[in-house]
């Protein structure tokens, strides 16, 4: 276990460093806005590239590439809404993620405004949906902007922090400890299964703002406007 996992992280952290992270920040720029986070999460690209980090330095830089990607990504699928978003609703694409999807997405918008963006970088599918719904909505851009931006700091941070750290512990290990490979392994195995909790927690509590039409529409301060 341990030579097999060493010459995994040992590839990683072999790409050069600024590449490594430029290419995480473009990966997570294109998830969040031409919907590739609907194919390949950006979770997985964000802890494989936190793997490879060799200092703390690359880790903060890793961090803020991730966090302007994911900017600039919404910041595209929300120009992208705003213009082009009922061609892509009524495109094959659009019609592939489904009509149901679609009209979620712009009934959790409506009902929970900067929550739901806020919230939606957290949750299956509508992460991917959101931005461009919001472009849709007339949702002005610096109000989406102050609610994305939190939720995308505190995402990287929780995952860089933690994918570096128990890569960090295993290259401790590794030397000494025939089991190391497994404790690794199962330290991301547990968080990978807190985060899929926590969002089927979360997705769970949101969902009567997203499928019940009885729920209360926003206070009229935070309904999105153009």
């Amino acid at each position: 276990m341990n030579d097999a996992l060493s010459a995994i992280l040992d590839a990683v952290q072999s790409v050069d460093p600024v590449l490594r992270t430029l290419l995480a920040g473009l990966a997570i720029a294109l998830e969040t806005s031409v919907l590739v986070g609907l194919i390949v999460p950006g979770d997985t690209i964000v802890i494989v590239a936190a793997t490879g980090t060799a200092d703390a330095a690359q880790g903060v830089a890793l961090g803020v590439a991730v966090v302007l990607g994911a900017l600039a990504g919404e910041s595209v699928g929300y120009a992208l809404g705003r213009w082009l978003g009922p061609w892509i609703r009524h495109s094959w694409l659009g019609r592939r993620i489904g009509e149901r999807n679609w009209a979620r997405s712009e009934r959790y918008l409506r009902r929970r405004g900067g929550v739901a963006i806020f919230l939606s970088r957290f949750l299956p599918v509508l992460h991917s949906l959101v931005p461009l719904t919001v472009g849709m909505s007339g949702y002005p851009y610096r109000r989406f902007i102050a609610w994305t931006l939190p939720a995308c700091v505190l995402w990287a941070g929780i995952y860089i922090s933690i994918a570096a750290a128990a890569a960090d512990s295993y290259r401790e290990l590794s030397d000494r400890a025939h089991w190391a490979g497994y404790v690794f392994v199962g330290v991301i195995a547990v968080f990978l299964l807190v985060v899929w909790l926590v969002k089927h927690l979360l997705q769970r509590a949101e969902r009567r703002h997203m499928d019940d039409d009885t729920a209360p529409d926003p206070a009229p301060g935070d309904a999105p406007t153009a």
